[in-house]
């Protein structure tokens, strides 16, 4: 639905809305397509379809994401992923968890905070990167300056407030990424849910 061309591209988007298509962001963050590449309607399954695409031929992607001046279209998140605080700030970890993860050090981060007081984050250390003990006051800064530079792109109630370095990196060898190096967050969640608390209760 869209595209960067040679000529019209903007690094960070995924390009303006193809010739014939709209877009627009819900309320709620949601980007929403309309066009000619749009289905109609899933087969037999008219509540299917009544879920995602209105009357009007508007279809709701999932992702969250948003239009900048020049109409090009930026993807901050999935909405089924978006984590509600106790305070009731809905918060995207894709975005925060992207920023986190660019710095060297860093390879994995899982921002956390779904019915908590406010957002934290697990993160592993990338061991070709850093092979020092996690409690490295140099490696702590490190990744602190990483946390404090993704909170710069995000309102205070949906900074990091607290995070924990892992004792060991996430792989698909060990079962907590895909075969497309995505975060089992489900998985993490279960198996770490004692360190995640103590990040609430510290």
């Amino acid at each position: 639905m869209t595209v960067n061309t040679p000529d019209q591209i903007k690094v960070g988007t995924v390009g303006r809305p193809l010739p014939g298509t709209d877009v627009k962001v819900a309320d709620d963050g949601e980007l929403l397509f309309r066009g000619g590449q749009v289905f109609t309607t899933y087969w037999q399954n008219d509540e299917a379809t009544a879920s995602v695409l209105s009357a009007d031929g508007w279809f709701s992607t999932g992702d969250l994401g948003d239009v900048d001046s020049d109409g090009f279209v930026k993807i901050t998140g999935r909405k089924k992923e978006i984590l509600v605080t106790a305070g009731g700030k809905n918060v995207a970890p894709a975005q925060l968890e992207d920023l986190v993860r660019a710095h060297p050090y860093v390879s994995q981060c899982l921002v956390v905070g779904d019915g908590k007081p406010f957002i934290a984050a697990l993160v592993t250390i990338d061991p070709e990167a850093f092979s020092g003990p996690h409690d490295d006051p140099k490696l702590l800064a490190e990744v602190q300056k990483a946390v404090d530079e993704a909170n710069t792109q995000v309102s205070r109630a949906e900074s990091i407030r607290k995070f924990v370095i892992m004792d060991d990196d996430w792989t698909e060898v060990n079962g907590y990424l895909t075969p497309s190096f995505k975060v089992k967050r489900n998985r993490i969640m279960e198996d770490f849910h004692d360190q995640i608390e103590a990040l609430f209760t510290r």
